[in-house]
């Protein structure tokens, strides 16, 4: 049972960790109409940590799916002006930004997939330019989870409403290293310099390229660009204020080189995509880009996401994260990525983080580009991890390094 004292210590965490709020920095809260109970608890940390405003971006599946059912595709595709301008004056701002996870996954699954579309793509070409402040780590992100039936009946549907509810509250505050006798902040500076030395340990091998291969079928290269840089442990912006944008977090990260990813990738676990669940999925790359693929479930969904715009076909990220990691020894499918991914090994189809190269925050987007780094407007993560995944570091001279065997580091 998840007690009132848990939520102010997850809140806590999130606020003084997560995006380390400074002191008369403004904060933009993302979060479910549902949950408006919590967010009070955040705003009242947020204001006690010196926040200089606190702003509520509320959502609503619902009146989401209304949204969408009632609109035609082309006011879908007319995003205003203000929009644009509301972000930017939080960016000129300096705010920081915390979003609260709870929507039931799938929840768009009947919205028509080409209205969706749609409105991401106008989104998406609306605010292209104003993406690099989180990208870049420019200021402060989190993103991170609570509980709701909703979410939960679908993670355990074979239990009542009240015992799945539970079951899912005890399994998100347990990966989120929150309990009724600890420190999750102290918990989680030990935990991020843990996550630091392996990519630290990564970045010694300088390695060319990771081959992969798994029971599933998996036989996949990736290339990683020139002076690649390995990151776990969190993140730290140009005015050195360090943040934790995911709650929880297992992974070490790297940036593929736009055209050295060949072979084929199964999915170990389901994607849930602009509301529809992806299952069963595989992807073969050539020259880095995904030239066929499959889907039991949702492959329309699946096309989408690979014709979005020209870069979303290849991939922006490659990630190591150990098969027995807390969320992975939980045994649950959160059908939610932040979780998910943190169970397996992943990669991202779209755009990069400039921080995976060296002076990366401060390149131009052509720069980037000239060194390998795809370019999409959007940043998409999926699952490939298995208990059986064996990963192999691959130096400019040829030599072969173990770097993952039965799912876990090696080295």
């Amino acid at each position: 049972m998840v007690s009132k004292k848990m939520y102010e210590k997850l809140a806590d965490l999130a606020i003084r960790r997560g995006v380390n709020l400074q002191k008369d920095q403004p904060l933009v809260i993302r979060a479910n109409i549902r949950d408006i109970e919590f967010v009070r608890i955040l705003v009242k940390k947020a204001y006690e940590q010196g926040a200089r405003s606190v702003e509520i971006d509320w959502r609503d599946e619902e009146l989401q799916i209304m949204n969408y059912n009632c609109r035609s595709v082309e006011s879908l595709s007319d995003v205003p002006d203000w929009v644009y301008d509301r972000i930017k004056l939080q960016h000129d701002q300096k705010a920081c930004y915390l979003s609260v996870i709870s929507d039931k996954p799938g929840a768009l699954k009947d919205v028509d997939t080409a209205k969706l579309d749609a409105y991401q793509q106008a989104y998406y070409k609306k605010t292209a330019d104003l993406m690099g402040y989180t990208m870049n780590n420019e200021g402060q992100w989190c993103v991170f989870g609570i509980p709701s039936k909703e979410w939960a009946k679908v993670v355990f549907p074979e239990m009542d409403e009240d015992e799945a509810y539970e079951k899912l509250g005890d399994a998100i505050f347990a990966v989120s290293r929150v309990s009724e006798d600890n420190d999750p902040i102290e918990d989680w500076k030990k935990h991020d310099d843990e996550l630091s030395e392996h990519a630290r340990r990564l970045n010694e091998l300088n390695l060319k390229e990771i081959h992969f291969t798994s029971s599933l079928g998996t036989d996949l290269t990736v290339g990683l660009v020139e002076d690649h840089i390995w990151v776990g442990g969190g993140c730290t912006t140009p005015d050195g204020v360090f943040f934790d944008p995911n709650i929880p977090t297992e992974e070490c990260f790297c940036m593929p080189l736009k055209n050295s990813v060949n072979g084929i990738v199964y999915a170990s676990k389901p994607l849930s995509y602009n509301g529809k669940v992806i299952e069963d999925f595989w992807l073969r790359f050539e020259n880095g880009k995904v030239v066929d693929y499959d889907a039991k479930k949702e492959k329309e969904s699946l096309k989408q996401l690979l014709e979005f715009d020209e870069g979303s076909s290849y991939l922006g990220e490659v990630a190591l994260v150990p098969y027995d990691s807390p969320v992975s020894r939980s045994g649950i499918l959160f059908y939610d990525t932040l979780y998910d991914e943190n169970a397996a090994c992943h990669l991202a189809l779209g755009r990069p983080y400039p921080e995976n190269i060296k002076n990366g925050e401060s390149m131009s987007k052509q720069e980037l580009k000239d060194h390998g780094a795809n370019d999409s407007m959007q940043h998409e993560d999926f699952m490939f991890g298995t208990r059986d995944l064996s990963a192999d570091g691959i130096k400019k001279n040829g030599e072969v390094v173990p770097i993952f065997r039965d799912g876990n580091f090696v080295f």
